[in-house]
């Protein structure tokens, strides 16, 4: 896979672990708004916040903007950072940056959340590009993301760009913008969800991820 020239890496469950942050911030949203705390949050790791609260918690477009809203009030604040790198990530990208790749994030996150996690946690340098949902709900879906960020990368030959990341929607969302994806096992997705999707390459680990990329 020499051949990939640009990664485009998610960032929930592929760089950082966010549960904490994340589930902590759902809490306190569900709670103010008077919605049950459901018992599978796992489903919450990685699709977008207007997609989470609609079709997980059946709420409707004005009570989605106040989950919204809520949610972020906290994680503005503290949620962000209640987070942590994945054990061999640094190193994963120190090696990709130093054989010439060109590395830069795709998350449905907003952009102005993910650009602080980078600095707070050291990962800025490493990123030529980072990439993510406007802060107003729009570029939200992940192929809207890809999109934006390949436009800002001038990326014309998408046979050398890979996505790489845990869930579905990072399978779906490269696969609907003519790109391939690597699916990530130390993350929130399943081997079995990410095949299911049709991700065209699986890595167990950082370390594996960077041999596979790597390799003649």
């Amino acid at each position: 896979m020499r051949d990939k020239d640009i990664l485009l890496f998610d960032l929930d469950g592929t760089l950082t672990d966010s549960t904490e942050g994340i589930l902590n911030c759902l809490r306190y949203a569900l709670e103010r708004m008077g919605f049950e705390y459901p018992e599978d949050t796992n489903r919450f790791l990685g699709p977008p916040l207007y997609f989470s609260f609609a079709e997980f918690c059946g709420m409707n477009g004005e009570q989605v903007q106040e989950a919204v809203r809520i949610f972020r009030e906290r994680y503005s604040v503290t949620g962000l950072f209640e987070n942590r790198v994945y054990e061999g990530i640094p190193e994963m990208l120190d090696r990709l940056k130093k054989s010439g790749k060109r590395l830069m994030v795709a998350t449905s996150k907003p952009e102005v959340y993910a650009v602080r996690i980078f600095d707070r946690f050291g990962l800025s340098q490493f990123f030529e590009i980072v990439g993510g949902a406007d802060i107003n709900g729009t570029r939200n879906n992940k192929d809207e993301v890809i999109e934006y960020v390949l436009a800002r990368a001038d990326a014309a030959d998408r046979s050398r760009v890979l996505m790489i990341g845990d869930r579905r929607q990072d399978v779906d969302g490269a696969h609907s913008t003519g790109i391939e994806c690597m699916g990530i096992l130390w993350g929130f997705g399943s081997a079995e969800e990410l095949t299911e999707a049709g991700a065209d390459f699986i890595a167990q680990t950082p370390r594996e991820a960077a041999d596979m990329l790597l390799k003649e």
